[in-house]
């Protein structure tokens, strides 16, 4: 059987339809719903969190207000404000911290989100310099921020570092390279995405893990599966500045309610279970190795080993089109789809998957984990023979 990228399209519609049958998966997330379930589940849950009664939200206001003020409180921070996005978040904290420092370099992580996924951004549009830190597949040392040469005003860490398999630095680790910053008289902001689930690894509140920085950066619609939206929090006059250039950058939304609501539903919701699947989530990838490897694949690899949230990679050698069609094949066969994300090429016949572990994880047991991977790996290697 002859494999090819143009057939994605297909296996991602395919992967779809599976996901909106009861096949068994160890995620399963919201954005993969339809527009009737999304709307129907905030109907029905969105009155446990907030007054629906009250009036609609105007420009930031009720309901925006309520998220904001939330927010500022779970991370301990003086003031919150609400953006349609994390990417135009950041831009304006680290624009906001620019203007403060008199310096618009920034130094940070080459795999950060902003150098990979924001077409460069905040050099186009904030008028930002970016320096990288270091080319390993971690966050940088202490070492490192004080051998870079130059000033800079602002240190950005990603916790996890997503493009690095979700790695995140010991505790020691952190406030070490958050006190070479301030040695440097750099201000420190947390690209905090995924922040909520870090607290397991660190063994901290969020508040005390936000404590370290001068602003932080939260997402809504990844780990807490809101809509969409994110958060910036930190002092009350940043904040404020911060205001001002959302509405510059066109941020100023007339009505954002929907999005509120499912973010103040993720923080009541999903929040207090991160702890839980972030547990699970190393059971599962103790579970896929043991698993893989019985079933003839011995080079399988997890990554980190354990996971140090509840999202870690899976590497295997076999091309992206291999490992979707087997993927697909044996949910089709067994009920049971092991790897939901697509598969991303590494190089010839290299190629690793973002796996993530939630609420639909947790049905999983070790064994059963254990013998879908090996069932995986034998149709791996016995495909096309």
């Amino acid at each position: 059987m002859n494999d090819s990228a143009n057939d994605r399209p297909t296996r991602h519609a395919r992967r779809l339809e599976l996901l909106r049958s009861p096949v068994r998966t160890l995620t399963r997330p919201g954005f993969r719903s339809t527009l009737r379930e999304r709307l129907e589940d905030l109907a029905k849950e969105a009155g446990s969190v907030h007054d629906l009664d009250e009036p609609s939200d105007i420009y930031g206001s009720g309901v925006v207000e309520a998220l904001e003020h939330r927010v500022a409180g779970l991370l301990g921070k003086d003031a919150a404000a609400f953006f349609p996005s994390g990417t135009m978040a950041q831009q304006v904290a680290l624009r906001c911290w620019a203007g403060r420092t008199g310096n618009r370099a920034v130094a940070l992580h080459p795999l950060a989100h902003p150098e990979l996924h924001e077409r460069n951004a905040f050099a186009e549009v904030s008028g930002l310099r970016t320096l990288r830190l270091t080319n390993e597949p971690r966050l940088p040392t202490p070492e490192e921020i004080h051998e870079l040469g130059e000033p800079f005003g602002a240190l950005m860490l990603e916790l996890p570092l997503r493009d690095a398999g979700f790695v995140l630095p010991t505790w020691e680790e952190l406030t070490a390279t958050v006190r070479a910053a301030r040695e440097l008289d750099a201000v420190v902001h947390i690209d905090g995405a995924r922040l909520w689930e870090s607290t397991v690894h660190f063994g901290r509140p969020l508040d005390e893990i936000a404590g370290l920085a001068d602003s932080v950066y939260v997402s809504f619609y990844k780990s807490l599966n809101g809509l969409s939206g994110a958060v910036l929090a930190g002092p009350a006059s940043l904040v404020e500045e911060a205001r001002v250039w959302r509405h510059r950058y066109g941020g100023q939304v007339f009505q954002q309610f929907p999005a509120a609501l499912s973010a103040l539903l993720g923080l009541e919701r999903k929040l207090p279970r991160l702890p839980e699947y972030v547990a699970h989530a190393k059971v599962v990838a103790a579970a896929l190795a043991e698993g893989l490897a019985e079933g003839g694949l011995p080079w399988a690899r997890v990554s980190p080993e354990p996971p140090h949230t509840h999202q870690f990679r899976v590497w295997l050698p076999y091309s992206p089109e291999a490992l979707e069609e087997t993927a697909l094949a044996q949910a089709r066969e067994t009920g049971g789809l092991l790897f939901v994300a697509d598969w991303t090429a590494q190089g010839p016949d290299i190629s690793y998957h973002e796996t993530t572990v939630d609420s639909a994880g947790l049905e999983w047991t070790a064994e059963e984990v254990r013998e879908a991977a090996r069932d995986f790996a034998e149709r791996l290697r016995t495909r096309g023979a």
